[in-house]
């Protein structure tokens, strides 16, 4: 993967992952302590398989990583450190559109035509402003109580405007896309689906992460995010959800104490790759997703004063 080099132009037109704080310079971190990846499996040899390539995938990694997966067809889960905390970056967003739809349905109304501009903004091209907007409409009662109803119990909301330093877990966010993926008494049907909807049409330069190596019968929902701070260096995140057909499985994978946004793409690309192939084994390789365009290392805006 190329390291873009960021110049004055760049950040000005930077993508919008990357929560609203100052940039701060992160120091060499070392090799992540070896994983213990936990799977179980209705499917014979397929839990064994799971722990053995997601593994090796993280062999060697600088990445801290904590993972999550859910497979309805096969009854299939793997976990690593599951209840690890991160900050949230823009993963955060899927959780901010949630809440707004859960809190709509409480009185029957549709969102407004400017409340569909902003969350359309927020989630298919990451829009940093349209996500304050939300935010500070919804303010910190809603959102904390639509954490409640989804039994996100892990996730703890950012204090004041810095949505994006909400601390998650892997666990939380595999709460949440399993609410997106089924029916359920928290999301309306059509919150679901507009939800997804608007996760397939994300932009192709942020459709990085989980969706690689994903088989092409497959329909792919994505919402990423990447944030550089001067402890843990960059967070790199993704969370996907992949339906259609008999497949019916979603995956959370967040890291942090990356050197660099790459490493964490990488880590996570890796990991991706390995469940992709372990749960859909006779996929021809030629047909399997690529990315097709290398995410930028977007310096995030200082808030105005």
């Amino acid at each position: 993967m190329t390291h873009h080099r960021i110049t004055r132009a760049a950040i000005a037109t930077a993508l919008a992952g990357a929560v609203l704080v100052p940039l701060s310079a992160a120091a060499p971190a070392a090799a992540a302590p070896a994983p213990t990846v936990a799977c179980t499996s209705a499917k014979a040899g397929l839990a064994d398989k799971l722990t053995k390539d997601i593994t090796a995938a993280l062999r060697g990694r600088r990445s801290l990583t904590a993972i999550s997966l859910h497979d309805r067809t096969t009854k299939t889960t793997c976990t690593l450190r599951a209840t690890q905390k991160y900050d949230s970056a823009s993963v955060v967003k899927t959780t901010v559109l949630a809440a707004l739809l859960w809190d709509a349905k409480k009185t029957n109304r549709y969102l407004t035509a400017r409340e569909t501009k902003l969350a359309t903004a927020m989630i298919t091209k990451s829009d940093n402003d349209s996500t304050s907007a939300l935010w500070a409409q919804l303010g910190p009662t809603r959102i904390k109580k639509f954490l409640t109803a989804a039994k996100m119990t892990d996730t703890v909301p950012g204090a004041g405007r810095y949505w994006g330093l909400t601390q998650i877990t892997a666990r939380d966010e595999q709460k949440l896309l399993d609410l997106l993926t089924a029916k359920n008494t928290v999301l309306s049907d059509n919150s679901r689906a507009y939800i997804l909807g608007l996760m397939r049409k994300v932009i192709s330069s942020q459709r990085w992460g989980t969706p690689a190596g994903a088989p092409s019968s497959a329909t792919i929902q994505v919402k990423n995010g990447w944030l550089p701070r001067s402890t843990h260096g960059w967070r790199v995140h993704s969370m996907g959800a992949f339906t259609g057909g008999r497949h019916n499985y979603a995956m959370t994978v967040l890291t942090h104490d990356n050197p660099a946004m790459k490493d964490g793409v990488n880590t996570i690309q890796a990991v991706s790759k390995a469940i992709h192939k372990a749960l859909n084994p006779t996929a021809a390789a030629s047909t399997l997703y690529t990315p097709t365009q290398t995410p930028h290392e977007a310096i995030p805006a200082v808030p105005k004063a």
